[in-house]
């Protein structure tokens, strides 16, 4: 672990498993309370002195850190694919997005907001830093999810706890291993642990924010425990995101989108597309060319050449996810991929399609957060946005149409925090992003979502030298 810019073991371990392989890759130490408390204090001693760092020293580190992050992504995109499952070139291009993040919110404004300057007053906003953050991220990216936090609270002045997930905790490790000497000791602590060190995390005194990426039931936990200390919060939680194809699309041009927009990082993603719903026109059309693409893509290993996708990352969502699909066959649903789990070592899940399984049904209802997708035929558009909403998630959703005035209409009667049209999953450091409903509170990204690491403080000048008050 990173405490106070050394290098910390534990008296404990937990293991690290390959998904592809169910063997144990390696260990992390499994943080005692003693040693949360210290990485607290560490960070809340380091806070006044970050905090008073000028802004563009601040982005000055930030620029150094995405060119640690550069320069080691094939170091880190190699353990990252171990202990994740992602094909490697996929764990590469994680480190860099997170380089780029970096270099890129250290580019975002937080300068003062002046609302009055007169001959009599002077009326600014200034934004100030929380104090110590504790960032909780979850496995399906957890490079990416740790630097969308890592670099918007430590530019605004904050300091940091990150406690990565139990499942994949090796390459945070390493990185905060790596980032000691771009960070003065204190400012970014990285403590790995099991079960406990959340909940140890988001009930501490010590800890002012907590930022969280998880399930929604895991949020509502989070949001409890802070409670105690009215903790501000940033929770990213779950999604049911919906997507909907119009008659007039181009089949051929939108099925690969449409495809990877569901299943990219095997579908573990919080803003894969989860319900696809095909207006019934281009219903046959499109779902032929997305199980054809299903039967060519190819599962495995990591470290197999030509693999684009890779297993399940652990054995509780597996076995959720083989769950899902008994479910769908118990209902008599036709599956138009997939559906057969191989009696191999790994995780590995296919592709698998549901064709027009009925609204109730777990698969349309639930999230799978994995490779199986039901298709959703519709008629009548108002009936297909009503369906979308009819959800407590509210995280992302897409529509899919030739008519761009049209797509963007009914983009606008979505309820999500982030709607696309004819494009999917181009998040940026400078887009907010937002979950509706149970999909989460406050911002991430962007100005907004940078913001969410501050106060704001106002501060009004009485010119003249004449003071004044309510009581003059």
């Amino acid at each position: 672990m990173t405490i106070d810019g050394k290098a910390v073991t534990a008296a404990a371990t937990i293991n690290a498993v390959n998904p592809a392989t169910e063997q144990v890759v390696g260990t992390a130490p499994d943080c005692s309370r003693e040693q949360l408390d210290q990485a607290v204090a560490a960070a809340r001693h380091a806070f006044s002195a970050w905090s008073a760092t000028p802004l563009n020293e601040r982005r000055a580190v930030l620029g150094r850190m995405a060119g640690v992050l550069a320069a080691n992504a094939a170091t880190l995109g190699e353990l990252l694919s171990q202990e994740q499952g992602k094909p490697l070139a996929k764990a590469q291009e994680e480190v860099l997005i997170s380089a780029h993040w970096c270099a890129e919110v250290a580019k975002l404004p937080l300068e003062p907001d002046t609302l009055a300057d007169t001959p009599d007053s002077l009326v600014q906003v200034h934004r100030v830093p929380i104090g110590v953050v504790g960032a909780i991220v979850p496995w399906n990216f957890p490079v990416a999810l740790a630097f969308f936090k890592i670099a918007p609270a430590l530019l605004a002045g904050n300091t940091m706890v990150l406690k990565p997930s139990p499942l994949t905790p090796l390459t945070a490790l390493k990185f905060g291993e790596l980032l000691r000497d771009a960070l003065p000791p204190g400012v970014f602590n990285v403590v790995s642990g099991g079960d406990a060190l959340g909940p140890w995390m988001t009930a501490h005194p010590g800890i002012d924010k907590i930022s969280f990426t998880g399930s929604t039931a895991t949020g509502r936990k989070v949001m409890e425990s802070g409670a105690a200390t009215l903790k501000r919060l940033t929770l990213e939680l779950g999604g049911n995101d919906a997507a909907i194809v119009l008659p007039d699309v181009d089949v051929n041009a939108v099925a690969p989108l449409i495809f990877w927009g569901a299943f990219a990082n095997s579908a573990q993603f919080c803003l894969a597309i989860k319900r696809l719903y095909i207006h019934d026109a281009v219903y046959d059309r499109l779902s032929q060319a997305l199980a054809k693409l299903a039967g060519s893509v190819k599962l495995g290993a990591a470290t197999e050449a030509g693999v684009e996708l890779g297993p399940v990352q652990n054995k509780a969502q597996f076995e959720r996810l083989k769950g899902l699909l008994a479910d769908c066959k118990a209902q008599g649903l036709r599956l138009l991929a997939g559906g057969e789990v191989a009696q191999q070592p790994g995780y590995f899940f296919p592709v698998t399609l549901v064709d027009n399984p009925p609204e109730s049904s777990r698969i349309v209802q639930e999230e799978p957060f994995g490779p199986i997708l039901p298709l959703l035929r519709f008629t009548d558009i108002d009936d297909a946005v009503a369906r979308a909403n009819a959800s407590p998630y509210g995280l992302g959703a897409s529509v899919w149409t030739a008519d761009e005035a049209q797509g963007l209409a009914i983009g606008r009667r979505l309820q999500a925090g982030t709607v696309w049209v004819n494009e999917i999953h181009t998040i940026s450091p400078i887009k907010p992003m937002a979950g509706h409903k149970q999909s989460g509170l406050g911002v991430e990204q962007g100005e907004d979502g940078l913001l969410e690491y501050t106060l704001p403080q106002t501060v009004s000048l009485k010119r003249g030298g004449q003071a004044s008050g309510a009581g003059a």
